[in-house]
């Protein structure tokens, strides 16, 4: 089993006002925290994992493909695999979730090459 406390990972900021950082990883998936801050996007991107995510706080502008969502406390989703996508931080507060990606993501975006 794998245990990764929030507290005792490694945040990191990519992106000014984009904090990621990845918690516990299995065989078949793993978990990733993100907070971003309103006004903070991250740009057009894809990788080969399906990446499913549930938001706690904030708001966010989510945008797969030619299809833009407004995701509010509460709201689920799931991105398919080489799908482009990207995010932006509406309203006043950061939002905050928490990312699953299969197969696991275990380097952080910037890390992969």
């Amino acid at each position: 089993m794998n245990v990764q406390s929030l507290r005792e990972s490694g945040r990191e900021e990519p992106i000014d006002g984009v904090t990621l950082a990845q918690l516990a990883a299995g065989e078949r998936m793993s978990v990733q925290h993100f907070e971003i801050k309103p006004g903070a996007q991250v740009d057009d991107h894809s990788h080969e994992h399906e990446q499913a995510g549930f938001l706690i706080d904030g708001s966010l502008r989510l945008t797969v493909g030619d299809e833009t969502y407004h995701l509010t406390p509460g709201d689920s989703y799931v991105i398919p695999g080489g799908a482009v996508h990207a995010a932006y931080g509406e309203g006043d507060e950061a939002a905050i979730g928490v990312e699953l990606f299969s197969p696991p993501r275990l380097n952080l975006p910037w890390d992969e090459s």
